[in-house]
Order: structure tokens, then sequence, then C-alpha cells
């Protein structure tokens, strides 16, 4: 009890721009070291996890003695051992709340979390809600559009934009969850009796709502519509798409997307100085490729380096920090970099552009780090928010006389139309002497729409109905794009 009382006083006493300035008075360095310290003296599991690895705790004192302790990850650190002994002092009981992930055999992982765990994590919706909307002087509606139930991002955000109201922001909070209609209904009945109306859901989900809703003449423009957006990697194409059809004045003020995870909350979030930056990259590919390293554009946020502590091992992102289930040096499994806001700020320097002056305003102007996001390296694809798993269709396609059909090879990827609509693609590999049909098209279509409904629970919450049948496309044996001879196969494309 009086742990939560001295939070939420903290929380709501300590204003945004104290909290984001901390990292100049204390280094992450020694945060990590620190919250390390505390995980091996309280939560049994990682104390068996380093005597396993022969590793004497009073020898890490250093960040060069930090960056020697072996990485954890879900295979060898969180399915190992029970949720209590995961969690401090080994009792499940210090957290009250459990979100579920969901993994490739739809078997979720648990995810304990603490009241203390939220407000921290409210601080990344305080950034959005306070630089990006200016919500501390405007009444606003918040609409949950992320998924209700066991899943992290509904409750948590909930949650969250709860505490930003008790701190005093004008925010109403109502959650319809992904129910389409209902969220139509919500904006449409009580929507302006509001200065702005912020929908907070996955991307493509939330364009079909935005979609939906002008094929039904519900006029945008009305409600000052914000967007807050996570789970997805999307193109500024697509942001000036959806930002035109909700009549927003400016991109990088009215959008904001989070980069989370069930594992540790929020890591960082979009600020209109990083959406200011990534659309100058999306109008200089040979910038994005010179600064990423890659031709395809990233997710771009900008984080605390006090609220978590980010690392880079061979392209590979880790992070530590504070939650229900402490986690030191943590292997997501996702690509990316991390870069400095001076790094930043000379490269683009280089290319002769200053987002300072290009913003036009100092509002969500902070000092802090950037890290980008290729997305899992586990070769995974997410769509609406659920990550899908390359071994969800190898069963469909090992089921009686579709197996027969097919050679095992696939290529999964989440593709847009024309009208910038997602949906998820299934390139087939057909066996030598076998043709395509529409009949084997439909059979193949629907194995796999049946295996991913039965094993990948997220594909089956997050994704809407209308958007859960895969396009199946079948190519012949050793077909040049997708599937060459001599050649690693690839089951995903990003």
């Amino acid at each position: 009890m009086k742990k939560s009382i001295q939070a939420l006083e903290k929380f709501l006493s300590t204003s945004l721009s104290d909290k984001l300035t901390q990292h100049q008075k204390i280094t992450p360095e020694q945060i990590a070291i620190n919250l390390f310290q505390d995980v091996v003296a309280t939560v049994p599991a990682y104390q068996r996890f380093l005597k396993t690895h022969h590793i004497q705790p009073e020898s890490i004192q250093t960040l060069a003695d930090f960056q020697k302790l072996p990485l954890i990850c879900k295979e060898n650190y969180i399915s190992l051992y029970s949720l209590a002994q995961l969690c401090k002092d080994g009792n499940l009981g210090s957290c009250d709340m459990i979100a579920a992930s969901s993994g490739s055999t739809g078997k979720p992982t648990f995810w304990p979390r603490f009241f203390t765990d939220e407000l921290e994590i409210a601080t990344r919706f305080e950034q959005i809600f306070h630089d990006s909307f200016n919500a501390d002087n405007k009444s606003t509606l918040a609409i949950v559009c992320f998924t209700l139930g066991t899943w992290v991002g509904g409750m948590f955000t909930t949650s969250c934009c709860r505490y930003l109201a008790t701190k005093g922001y004008p925010i109403t909070v109502i959650t319809p969850g992904n129910n389409k209609t209902e969220i139509l209904r919500v904006v449409q009945e009580i929507g302006s009796q509001f200065e702005q109306v912020v929908l907070l859901g996955y991307p493509p989900f939330l364009k079909d709502v935005i979609d939906t809703g002008i094929a039904n003449n519900l006029d945008w423009k009305q409600y000052q519509i914000k967007l807050v957006m996570a789970g997805e990697v999307f193109s500024e194409e697509w942001r000036s798409l959806v930002g035109e059809r909700i009549g927003s004045e400016n991109l990088c003020y009215d959008f904001a997307s989070m980069y989370g995870t069930a594992d540790a909350g929020v890591l960082g979030n979009e600020t209109p100085f990083s959406i200011c930056i990534r659309r100058f990259l999306a109008a200089n590919p040979a910038a994005a490729k010179a600064l990423f390293g890659e031709s395809r554009l990233p997710t771009l946020v900008q984080y605390d380096p006090c609220s978590r502590f980010f690392e880079v091992i061979e392209g590979r992102l880790i992070f530590s920090g504070n939650n229900g289930i402490p986690l030191i040096r943590y292997n997501i499994l996702d690509h990316g970099g991390i870069i400095s806001y001076d790094e930043m700020l000379q490269f683009l320097k280089e290319w002769n552009f200053d987002p300072v002056v290009e913003l036009g305003e100092n509002r969500g102007i902070h000092q802090l780090p950037f890290v980008y996001v290729f997305g899992r390296s586990n070769f995974t694809v997410s769509y609406f928010g659920a990550n899908i798993y390359p071994e969800n269709v190898t069963v469909a396609l090992e089921q009686p006389i579709i197996k027969e059909w097919v050679t095992g090879k696939f290529v999964l990827q989440v593709r847009e139309n024309k009208y910038q609509n997602r949906f998820l693609s299934v390139v087939v590999e057909l066996a030598p002497n076998v043709n395509s049909s529409e009949e084997k098209i439909t059979a193949i279509t629907n194995s796999i729409l049946t295996q991913l409904l039965r094993l990948n629970s997220e594909f089956a919450n997050y994704v809407p109905v209308e958007y859960q049948t895969p396009q199946v496309e079948l190519k012949s044996t050793g077909d040049a794009e997708y599937f060459p001879v001599g050649v690693k196969h690839r089951y995903t494309r990003i």
C-alpha cells in the first residue's frame, strides 16, 4: 500500500519535463546496474539463472561487467521458471494484474505487472497526450479500440489513460474495444461533446474504422481526430492517406505510434520530432538507407533511457527494465538499432535538414535518444497487432490431400492493396507437375484460416473477421521470384 501511494504521489507531482530530463542527472548505465543488483537480490529465477551460468553477482560493478551478462529470452528464462519465481521475492501476489501474449502454438505467455509498472508506462502516454495532442488544455475523449480481455493492449491502455485523468488531464475514457460498430456509435453520439477525439488501436484496424465511417457518411473532420497506434510498422504514405481522411492539419502532431510489448509495456513512442524526421527520411530513401543500413523504413521512436536501457548486439535490440517480471538484458527478437539525440541531429545536418525548423514549434522536442525497429527477427509477421508465425501455416499445408499438392515452402507477408488496406498474403510453392486451380486455392485458403484460428489466439482475437481470410497464390516449383532454386528459403517477407 505504501509503495503504491508513494509511486502515485510521485507520478502526480512530477512534471513531464522533469521526468524526461532525469537522464541528464543520473546515467542510464548506473540505473541498469542498480536494477541488476535489485533483481539479483530479490528474484529467485534470476538467482538460479546466474548460478547456472556460473556468474558471481558481486562481480557485476561496471557497465563493462553488466554487458558480459548472458542474454535472457523466453526460451532460456521465461519458460523455464514458474511465474512466482520470475517475480520479486518469488511472490506472484506482489503483482495485481496479469496479461497474456500468444506464442506460435497459441499457448499464451503470462506477464504479471503491478500498479507501479503501469504508472511508469503512463508517462509514455503523457508524452503523446501532452506534447502531441495538447490534451492538458483540451477536453479529450479517448476511445480504446485495442482488443480487450487478457490481451495486453486494451487493459493497459485504459489504465494509463485513466492515470492521466487522475493527474488532471481533462480526458474521458471509453472502451468499445475492437467492436467497429460500437466505436462508430460512440464517435457519433458523444464525440462532438469534446474538443478532440483520440482513437487508440492497431493501424490497419483504425484505418478500417475510418473508411467504414466515411462509407456511412460520417464526417471525421468535425471531431478533431487524433490517432495512437501500436503493433505495426506502417509507411508515411499510409499516414498521409489516413491523415487526409480524418482532416489532419498537422500529421506530426495528430498521430503517434508506440513501440510496445506484452513483455514490458511501452518501450518508446513516436514524438512530433521523430515523426518529422521519419517523414523526411521517407521522402529521401538515400538518407534513410545511410542511417538505417536498409532500404525499408523502420518504426522510429524516442525512449527514456531511465525507464528502459537499450543495447544493440549484431542488429538485435536488447533491453533491461523493471516490470512485474524484471528483465535484465532481454532479447525480444526485434531487429533495429539506437541513435543518440546528438548523433541524429548531426546526421540530419549533413543532409541539410533541420527538424526543429521544419516543425515550426518546440512542443514535443526532448533530448531523448532514438530507437528504430524493423520488427521481429524470428520470422514472424505482425498483422493487426497479432504475431503470425510460419509454423501456423506449415500445419495447414500438412493436412491430408493438401500435402500432396505442395512442397511445404511458402512466403508469408502482409501487403497493401491499391486502397492502402492491408491483407495477409501467402504464396505457396506447388509440388512438381502439379497445376494451380481454383479448387486448390480455395482448399488451401480454408486450411490456413482454420489453422490460424485454431493455433494462434492473437490472430483469432485481434484480427477483424473480414480481414482474417488470407489471399493465397500458387506458384510453380522453383518460381524465380519466390522460390529460387539453390537459395536458402525465407518463409516471411516484411
